[in-house]
């Protein structure tokens, strides 16, 4: 693999990583971009103990161009995007509308019991492939070593930021879920404080170790393993199952087989068959329905500074479609209470995926 790293024409970092170690990387970005934004302000929620990134710049990010516009592909004559090469094999760029960054402003107290601090940290995109018209379970298993190569590497400089404290990366897929931009894409998140989800589930993972002494993630693992009801597919590395308490209509978990805190801890063949697995159960929820299936892949790792010996690396990849023609919206109980309703039963819903035919 070769690493370029390059700046755009506002600053921002621009990383190509390539098969080739041949390849160009010295095309320059030629554009008249505006000033960076500075970062967010986080606000302080006494009631819940969250913080609230507050982005107004954000507003004005660029919304679902046409396919000729976009600005995730190689840049041509003509048409200048993020991208200043004419070709790329996977590219990660500072985001240009972040939700955290190092570009520190003035920020004033809001008053009340909220306090209020800079959002210190950074947001990445990935592009998966130059081919704007893919998809990530079009990829082949190399191209997906590739993109995880890419993760491994952010994961690891993002983590040696100051102040930064969990590093989440990231796809969302379809307009249902509210993608911005069609190109194949995710992103990372390299957030100033552990996320609530990630305290969460540590936290009942101590209590777990406590009362057991063993780890929680690796027995949920074990027990999907030995119910099978549950599974969708498998290889030596991974195990990819519907957890039994789903929350989503389809929802499914990728976990290795050996526990890892990050994706870094991951070894070379454990990262080869990661790729033929999670392409498949894309696949599957692709033939569902028959039409694309709108995600979110998120990928759990450990925070950088706590819960290490906890912590187990997996990715959970969920869809808002219940139906062919029906979504799932977060109604009043979710959104308001956080009590989630699966309108459809975690066997069910492994039982179909494991009934596509995806060859």
């Amino acid at each position: 693999m070769k690493r370029t790293l390059t700046h755009l024409a506002d600053g921002r970092e621009l990383i190509y990583f390539d098969r080739n170690d041949g390849a160009d990387r010295g095309a320059v970005d030629t554009r008249e971009l505006p000033a960076r934004p500075v970062a967010s302000e986080l606000r302080y929620d006494p009631l819940t103990e969250e913080w609230i990134a507050i982005a107004g710049h954000r507003q004005g990010r660029t919304f679902l161009p046409p396919a000729d516009e976009c600005p995730l592909c190689p840049s041509s004559p003509g048409h200048l995007t993020e991208v200043p090469s004419a070709s790329y094999d996977v590219v990660v760029f500072e985001n240009r509308f972040p939700s955290f960054s190092a570009q520190i402003g003035d920020y004033e107290q809001a008053g009340g019991l909220s306090e209020v601090r800079a959002g210190i940290g950074r947001c990445e995109v990935v592009c998966f492939t130059s081919d704007h018209d893919s998809s990530f379970s079009r990829l082949s298993p190399g191209q997906v070593e590739l993109v995880m190569e890419a993760w491994i590497d952010r994961t690891a400089e993002l983590s040696a930021i100051p102040g930064v404290e969990q590093v989440f990366c990231f796809e969302n897929r379809g307009a249902e879920i509210g993608i911005t931009l069609a190109h194949p894409h995710g992103q990372i998140y390299a957030y100033p404080y552990v996320t609530p989800r990630t305290k969460l589930t540590l936290g009942a993972a101590g209590r777990h170790r406590d009362r057991t002494g063993r780890n929680l993630f690796a027995d949920v693992l074990a027990a999907e393993r030995e119910a099978r009801v549950r599974v969708v597919a498998a290889n030596e590395h991974w195990t990819a199952f519907v957890p039994a308490a789903a929350r989503w209509p389809f929802e499914v978990h990728l976990y290795p087989h050996r526990r890892v805190p990050d994706l870094g801890g991951l070894e070379p063949e454990e990262r080869r068959a990661f790729g033929p697995l999670y392409t498949e159960v894309l696949r599957r929820l692709d033939g569902l329905f028959g039409v694309p299936m709108p995600y979110v892949a998120a990928w759990h790792q450990a925070p950088v500074n706590s819960g290490r010996d906890l912590a187990y690396t997996h990715l959970e990849v969920f869809s808002v479609r219940r139906a062919p023609e029906k979504l799932k919206y977060l109604a009043g109980s979710e959104s308001a209470m956080g009590a989630f309703v699966n309108d459809v039963l975690p066997e069910e819903a492994a039982r179909l995926l494991r009934a596509v035919v995806t060859s």
